[in-house]
C-alpha cells in the first residue's frame, strides 16, 4: 500500500510522539595497552623520585652536621672583637662544649645569655661564619667610680653592676662607699645613679669640679655625702676687712666633708664656691659643712667636734638672701678628723641660745652675790 493512499493525518498520529533513549554501546579495551602502562609507570617514578630527594636531604644533612670541615675544632674558629676587660679564655670557656660540634648545632641564643653573665660584659651578639667560624662580638660595661668593699677596691658602673678590677687599667675615679653585693640591684642603681647625678651637677656649676671629688657616700640615698679635697683657691672677703689680706683656700684646709642631700646639686655646690671663705673666716677652720637645707648651711656639725665644742651655724648667701636655723649631723667622718671651730665674727645664733645665755649670766650673777655674802 502506497503511502499517500492514506492521509497524513492518521500517519501522525501512529508516531510516537517521544523518542526512546536507547541504552549506549560497551567498548571493550585492552587491559595492557600503550596508555595504560603510562599511567601504571607514573606512580612508582613519583616513589622513586621522592626517596632520591629524601636520601638526598639525609647525606646533605649528615655531612654537614658530622664532617669535620663543618665542625668546632679549635679556639681559633671564634673570633672575639669588642673586649678590653674581658679575656679572651674566659669566653672560650663558655663554648669548651662545643668543641668538636657542628657550628650549625651550636645554640647561639643560650651561649649569647652566657656570655652576658659575665660580669664585664653588658651586651653580646654570637654570629655563625660558615662554614666552620662562630663570630662573638661584646660591649663591655664602663665603670664610673671604684667601689670600696671593707680593703678591696673594685669598680663599679653607672648600673650598680658590680666589676673585678682588670689586671690592666688606668682608672681615675672617686671612690664610691654603702654599696655592697648583698644589696639588690635596683637600690645599687639607684644610689648609682644618684651618684652620677651628682658629678653632672658639680660640673656644669664648674668645670672639672668632679676632679675635687675624692669619695661619696651613697648609704642614704636621701643625702649624698662627698669628701672635697684640692679646692680651687677662693677670696675670703672677709677675711680680707678682718686680717687685711685676701686668704685663699690651701691644702691646710683639705678634706672637706659636704653633705649634698639628693637633689639641687648644682645650686649647693655653687653655694659652697660662693660662701666658702665667709665661713672660714667666720668659723675659723672648716671641716665639714651640711648643705642639705635652703638658705642655710651647718657648718663642723657638732658629730664631728669633742663633746665639749658647740656648733657653728651659718646662713648661706642664697638667691633669696634669706636664712633660716637648722640642725644638721653626719653618718660619717672625713679622713681628718675635724677640731673645733673658733668663730672669728660674732655667729647668728637663735632666740633660744640667746635665752639660755641670759639665763646663764643671771645664774652666775645669783652665785657670785651668794659667795659675796
Amino acid at each position: 500500500m502506497e503511502a499517500e493512499a492514506y492521509p497524513q493525518e492518521v500517519l501522525a498520529e501512529q508516531e510516537p510522539r517521544y523518542l526512546r533513549r536507547q541504552k549506549p554501546l560497551e567498548i571493550k579495551r585492552r587491559k595492557f595497552g600503550k596508555k595504560a602502562w603510562k599511567g601504571y609507570l607514573r606512580w612508582p617514578a613519583i616513589v622513586a623520585a621522592a626517596l632520591a630527594a629524601l636520601a638526598a636531604v639525609y647525606l646533605a644533612s649528615h655531612f654537614v652536621l658530622t664532617s669535620p670541615s663543618m665542625a668546632l675544632l679549635h679556639p681559633g674558629q671564634v673570633e672575639l672583637a669588642g673586649n678590653r676587660y674581658v679575656s679572651r679564655a674566659a669566653v672560650l670557656e663558655i663554648f669548651s662544649g662545643d668543641r668538636g660540634r657542628s657550628v650549625l648545632l651550636i645554640p647561639l641564643e643560650e651561649r649569647r645569655r652566657q656570655l652576658e653573665t659575665l660580669p664585664w660584659v653588658e651586651h653580646a651578639v654570637v654570629r655563625r661564619a660558615l662554614p666552620n667560624r662562630l663570630e662573638v662580638e661584646l660591649v663591655e660595661r664602663v665603670p664610673v667610680a671604684f667601689l670600696r668593699q671593707g680593703s678591696e677596691l673594685a669598680l663599679v658602673d653607672a648600673h650598680g653592676v658590680i666589676l673585678d678590677r682588670p689586671v690592666e687599667g688606668d682608672f681615675h675615679f672617686p671612690v664610691v662607699t654603702g654599696i655592697n653585693v648583698a644589696m639588690p640591684e635596683d637600690s645599687r642603681e639607684r644610689r648609682m645613679q644618684l651618684y652620677s647625678s651628682f658629678l653632672h651637677g658639680i660640673d656644669a656649676a664648674r668645670a672639672g669640679a668632679s676632679e675635687m671629688v675624692s669619695e661619696v657616700d651613697v648609704q642614704d640615698a636621701t643625702d649624698l655625702k662627698a669628701v672635697l679635697v684640692g679646692l680651687p683657691p677662693v677670696a675670703n672677703k672677709v677675711g680680707a676687712a678682718v686680717a687685711g689680706e685676701t686668704q685663699p683656700w690651701t691644702e691646710a684646709d683639705n678634706p672637706l666633708f659636704v653633705h649634698f642631700g639628693d637633689r639641687e646639686f648644682q645650686a649647693r655646690y655653687q653655694t659652697l664656691l660662693d660662701n666658702l671663705g665667709q665661713w672660714r673666716a667666720t668659723a675659723g677652720r672648716v671641716e665639714s659643712i651640711d648643705l642639705r637645707f635652703d638658705r642655710e648651711v651647718v657648718v663642723n656639725p657638732e658629730e664631728h667636734m669633742p663633746p665639749m665644742h658647740a656648733t657653728s651655724v651659718m646662713p648661706a648667701a642664697s638667691v633669696t638672701g634669706a636664712a633660716r636655723h637648722v640642725g644638721a649631723g653626719h653618718a660619717a667622718t672625713p679622713t681628718a678628723k675635724p677640731e673645733a671651730a673658733h668663730v672669728a665674727a660674732k655667729p647668728a645664733v637663735s632666740k633660744a641660745t640667746k635665752a639660755n645665755a641670759a639665763k646663764t649670766s643671771s645664774s652666775k650673777a645669783a652665785a657670785s652675790k651668794g659667795h659675796d655674802r
